[in-house]
């Protein structure tokens, strides 16, 4: 079964990016350092030639999931979405109801999370918490440590 992922334009073209810099640049190198490896001799016992080629079986591995990812990613049409519930590319305004602190953060696929920059992912316990709420809503969200409740103050499209 394959896995969809939704992505904004951007996150998809820096996809795309890393993946023509793996074909491009990463693989071309590989191949080299075998090559200069396969030059020194007795291929029985060259540590240089076993570390070579096990790296690039790690960078075919990663090439080959990029491509997976990439072929099973959708843009998301942000005109198309409800703006009365939280869904991806959702900015969320929330009270923590047990401190009282407030945090904005936005729905995102799992590659394009960042914190530091208020980016969650949808995967993320309180990512899938939020979906599909409303405002004055309040989620309680599982986490290692307990439970969390937060009421959704406001949903919007930045």
């Amino acid at each position: 079964m394959t896995k969809v992922s939704y992505y904004t334009p951007e996150g998809l073209k820096k996809l795309k990016d890393e993946l023509d810099h793996l074909r491009d640049v990463e693989r071309p190198k590989a191949s080299q350092a075998i090559a200069d490896a396969r030059d020194k001799g007795d291929l029985s016992e060259n540590a240089e030639y076993d570390a070579a080629k096990e790296a690039q079986g790690l960078l075919e591995m990663k090439i080959a999931k990029l491509e997976e990812t990439v072929a099973n990613a959708r843009i998301i049409d942000e005109s198309q979405l409800d703006t009365s519930k939280v869904l991806v590319l959702s900015t969320v305004k929330l009270k923590n109801q047990a401190n009282g602190m407030q945090m904005k953060y936005t729905l995102v696929a799992e590659s394009e999370a960042d914190l530091k920059s208020g980016k969650i992912s949808v995967t993320s316990p309180i990512g899938k918490g939020l979906l599909g709420k409303s405002v004055g809503e309040v989620a309680e969200i599982q986490v290692p440590n307990g439970t969390l409740k937060f009421e959704i103050l406001e949903i919007s499209r930045d």
